[in-house]
């Protein structure tokens, strides 16, 4: 373990694979289960480009951002949303989050082993039976672009808001603060 923490902080990227192969070429007699094993006890990941899940569909209409300088100040003011995955043994499990800009509050949240519109809108529907926000901002991700998820939110009276490849300032309680990534 030693040798591994060793080799890890020289090459964050090495997952159990390379991991295996530097361990051997320095005369361990070890295979890619123990070295799996070992790197999960010692909490050591590959550190690597994660997929991006924000690819838009070139047919449905974007929005323009709406929180850039604004004054949130209250809570339900703008809602945001995004999607993380998360890696599991046999493939990625995705989560769907819903936040309060104001309060950081987690409105609403759903997991799903499919990337589709359907999980995100189950989430979408749960939280305006709670409270209903009014601004309510993404990325440009097909799930929220989709005409589902746009019309579900029109019909609801609540301005669509979308970042675009830039991240803006917005103002949380007449601070200037940085947007923190959803992801």
């Amino acid at each position: 373990m030693r040798s591994i923490d060793e080799e890890y902080l020289q090459h964050p990227y090495y997952g159990r694979r390379r991991m295996t192969i530097a361990m051997k070429m320095q005369g361990f007699f070890v295979g890619q289960t123990r070295i799996r094993t070992a790197m999960q006890v010692m909490g050591l990941e590959a550190i690597y480009p994660k997929p991006n899940l924000s690819v838009a569909n070139k047919e449905h209409k974007k929005f323009p951002y709406l929180l850039r300088n604004l004054v949130v100040d209250h809570p339900d003011h703008a809602w945001a949303a995004d999607i993380t995955y998360i890696p599991m043994p046999t493939g990625f499990g995705y989560l769907f989050a819903i936040i309060d800009w104001f309060s950081r509050y987690v409105i609403e949240w759903e997991l799903s082993n499919l990337l589709d519109t359907d999980f995100c809108m189950k989430a979408l529907e749960r939280g305006l039976l709670k409270k209903r926000p009014k601004i309510f901002n993404t990325d440009q991700g097909v799930q929220f672009t989709s005409n589902q998820f746009t019309r579900r939110l029109e019909n609801g009276g609540i301005r669509i808001s979308m970042d675009g490849k830039v991240r803006h300032e917005v103002i949380r309680r007449g601070v200037p603060i940085e947007e923190p990534p959803l992801q």
